[in-house]
């Protein structure tokens, strides 16, 4: 091997190691950070309620680590409730607030986290998070560590927490309406070609590839037919404004607008008391979805809300408001954070204001 050549080598040997031992670095004094703050925890004994899926791979391994750390830390009130098929997230925290508890962590993917958000908003409980889903996109966006489970306990079970808005999407031709409310949304609820993307994803080939496996399935719906409605906001300042006739490929509602690698919606707040609107749609085939990830490249470079000056085939609305309401030509299938509800002809969409407390990372 020619003398440049090896230097070249040692060098990039070097420098991986710097960066492998800066990125260890970093997590040994988060590992510190969260410690410092079990620490400090008052000693009043709050009690516990995990609530977790058990068809997670990882559940059970979490459950005997959460079991461990609780009594390495002297939390004696802790309990668990496992979700079933007739039994959800929500089922479970109304469960665990009935029997005393006084804190309910969701551990679980955004299913998980979604249907107990659903139980707690409007509540006086606060919620934790421990991350073991696919996605976990909520507790990315609130920066809850992922893919470190002492690291997600030591926040769940310390006391720096936030305010939080919950989205609603109601199907207003369904009877099924969550006690009149709607369906929560932490992250983002839509109707169109992303329901359909997620509703096809083979959950095998998730647990595989994990994100790809939602691309794979986007491939086949690229060339579904559209939508066509009637869809009236009200914006911020409780101006209602009505577009008739509107053609799209997704409608979108977005709490959170960040997901690994991409901005969909760089000015959404989980705070702000606003849902961030989306309108897309494309045209001329492959180009068009080639456009749009432009677009969506250009959000996430400049974290703003803009099209890509150089696309030509897609379109990219957005709007805020605190309600939408749609009417749609046919039926579309929607979903909430991932879960499909079915398909619907009327939805609405609204807010509730900083309505969810969530254990989060104290700042510095």
């Amino acid at each position: 091997m020619p003398i440049p050549a090896v230097v070249i080598l040692g060098i990039l040997a070097v420098a991986a190691i710097v960066v492998t031992a800066v990125v260890l670095i970093i997590r040994a004094q988060r590992r510190h950070r969260f410690a410092m703050q079990i620490l400090t925890r008052d000693d009043d004994q709050l009690s516990y309620a995990f609530v977790i899926n058990p068809s997670k791979p990882q559940a059970a391994a979490a459950r005997e680590r959460i079991q461990q750390y609780c009594r390495d830390k002297g939390i004696r009130e802790f309990s668990f409730i496992e979700t079933q098929l007739d039994r959800d997230g929500k089922a479970c925290a109304r469960m665990a607030l009935e029997r005393g508890a006084n804190v309910v962590v969701a551990v679980g993917g955004d299913g998980t986290v979604r249907t107990v958000a659903s139980a707690m908003a409007s509540s006086d409980h606060v919620m934790g998070i421990i991350p073991i889903g696919t996605g976990n996109l909520f507790a990315r966006n609130m920066g809850i560590p992922v893919g470190d489970l002492d690291a997600a306990l030591a926040v769940a079970t310390s006391y720096g927490s936030t305010q939080v808005d919950v989205g609603r999407m109601a199907l207003l031709d369904q009877d099924d309406q969550e006690q009149g409310r709607g369906h929560a949304f932490l992250i983002i609820a839509g109707i169109g070609f992303d329901a359909l993307m997620i509703d096809d994803t083979d959950p095998n080939l998730k647990k595989t590839v994990s994100w790809l496996a939602y691309f794979i399935s986007g491939a086949k719906h690229l060339f579904a037919p559209k939508y066509t409605a009637d869809i009236t906001i009200t914006r911020p300042d409780q101006v209602t404004q009505t577009n008739t006739s509107v053609t799209f490929r997704t409608f979108m509602a977005g709490n959170c607008g960040e997901i690994p690698g991409f901005s969909l919606m760089p000015d959404a707040s989980y705070e702000d008391g606003i849902l961030d609107f989306e309108i897309i749609d494309t045209s001329a085939g492959l180009i068009g979805w080639a456009n749009l990830f432009g677009d969506v490249m250009h959000q996430t470079i400049t974290r703003k809300a803009s099209q890509s000056p150089l696309s030509t085939n897609s379109t990219i609305v957005q709007l805020q408001g605190t309600k939408a309401e749609i009417r749609l030509e046919k039926p579309a299938l929607a979903q909430v954070d991932g879960d499909i509800l079915g398909e619907t002809c009327h939805i609405a969409l609204s807010v509730e204001h900083r309505a969810l407390n969530v254990r989060v990372p104290q700042s510095d």
